[in-house]
């Protein structure tokens, strides 16, 4: 089957790098489609040798981009367009209806209590979703939280189907050398008792509680290593000042290289406000780290070892760390759990049947792998920013990972 996903943006966050890790497992023929913003997600593509495109979209309310998209579809004679993220889904899902694609899915990956990708809940954004939802043979709910928030929403019980986020095992797996490379970066001592934190630095995160509760602490020999880039980066940095402990606080910015940063950390900790899923806590357990965690939906019903829920307060996620220093630095070990429920190639399996089983609903055969739109073709789509680049041979490169 041809299936062509389409994504808001393509820039290092989660549901864009489990885009690709999706599309890497997959046993179908993928291509991408960006409405903006082809960011370092688009690069790790193309070199996986998956064509990536952009619409060129300068505003959220382009509608031009909409006929540009159909066309886009059109030309292409996909089997299958599974769109992703908030802004794909509206213009995806009618797009592909319109250019009779046969089976048109979603993944919503970021539905929260109070707002919808960082995009607070209105009532235009949720008739939004419901009408362009009349277009979708299926969402995919990433976990039950996600599923009940659809419904509740509105969307029809019989249109949703829960399949996790997978991890992908094998690009966070601890890794020794990694973590003696990424010590010595960052001057962390090789004895040192190092906690982290990984994500983007947004005010949901709250890593701000983790800098306070770690402030006592924090000293010679125990470090805290801040992963990510964002918003936040400024008060995170008064915030450990006004502790006294900007020198026991690193704060390495954006890294794709998630498996040595994982590989480095002694205890990781996951302070959000709210989540839907908590893939970056799967991949610290498949990594073999403890964690601590305020809130985790994948961890839902799941008996794990190696992870404690703490309270959401600067004394809660205190307590938790006293309790793992006190422990001392625990022997790397992958929760097996993690593995058996979310491995990317299972999660994979679970989408391929999907897009098989709609098809066969619809009673209209998949057709065979079709030619890729010839330049003159794309260039009867007027604004469409080239970014395609042909298939590399050879298996795909094993790239660095992401920070959500």
């Amino acid at each position: 089957m041809k299936v062509l996903h389409i994504i808001t943006g393509l820039g290092v966050g989660g549901a864009e790098l489990q885009l690709r890790s999706v599309i890497q497992h997959s046993r179908h023929d993928s291509e991408v489609v960006t409405l903006y913003n082809p960011g370092p997600v688009a690069d790790m593509l193309r070199e996986d040798g998956v064509r990536v495109r952009s619409l060129g979209m300068a505003s959220n309310r382009q509608l031009s981009a909409l006929p540009r998209l159909w066309q886009l579809i059109r030309q292409g004679h996909y089997d299958v367009v599974h769109a992703h993220l908030y802004r794909s889904q509206i213009y995806g899902r009618p797009a592909a209806r319109l250019a009779g694609v046969p089976v048109v899915v979603s993944t919503e990956h970021s539905i929260g209590e109070t707002h919808l990708e960082r995009r607070p809940m209105t009532g235009g954004v949720r008739a939004l979703y419901l009408a362009t939802g009349m277009f979708s043979d299926m969402t995919i709910a990433v976990s039950g939280i996600v599923r009940e928030r659809m419904l509740n929403w509105g969307v029809p019980e019989k249109k949703v189907i829960d399949i996790p986020n997978g991890v992908d095992l094998s690009r966070v797996a601890f890794d020794e050398t990694a973590r003696k490379r990424i010590r010595e970066e960052f001057r962390l001592g090789e004895d040192d008792y190092v906690i982290g934190v990984l994500g983007r630095l947004d005010p949901n995160k709250r890593f701000e509680l983790v800098i306070e509760a770690a402030a006592p602490l924090l000293r010679p020999g125990v470090r805290l290593l801040v992963v990510g880039k964002g918003d936040e980066q400024a008060r995170l940095t008064e915030t450990a000042a006004r502790c006294g402990v900007s020198d026991q606080v690193v704060f390495t910015g954006e890294r794709h290289d998630v498996a040595a940063m994982l590989s480095a950390m002694d205890l990781f900790i996951a302070s959000s406000r709210q989540e839907t899923f908590g893939l970056s806590v799967l991949e610290a357990l498949a990594s073999g780290a403890p964690a601590l965690y305020t809130t985790c939906p994948a961890l839902d019903g799941l008996t794990v070892s190696r992870a404690s829920q703490v309270p959401g307060t600067v004394d809660g996620i205190r307590d938790g760390m006293t309790a793992e220093l006190d422990a001392g630095r625990r022997e790397r070990k992958p929760e097996p759990a993690v593995e058996a429920e979310y491995g990317i190639e299972a999660v994979t399996a679970r989408i391929d049947d999907l897009y098989e089983r709609l098809a066969a609903r619809r009673h209209r055969p998949a057709s065979s792998r079709s030619p890729a739109p010839t330049r003159a073709q794309d260039a009867a789509s007027p604004g469409l920013v080239h970014t395609d680049v042909a298939p590399a041979a050879g298996p795909a490169p094993d790239l660095p990972g992401r920070t959500q």
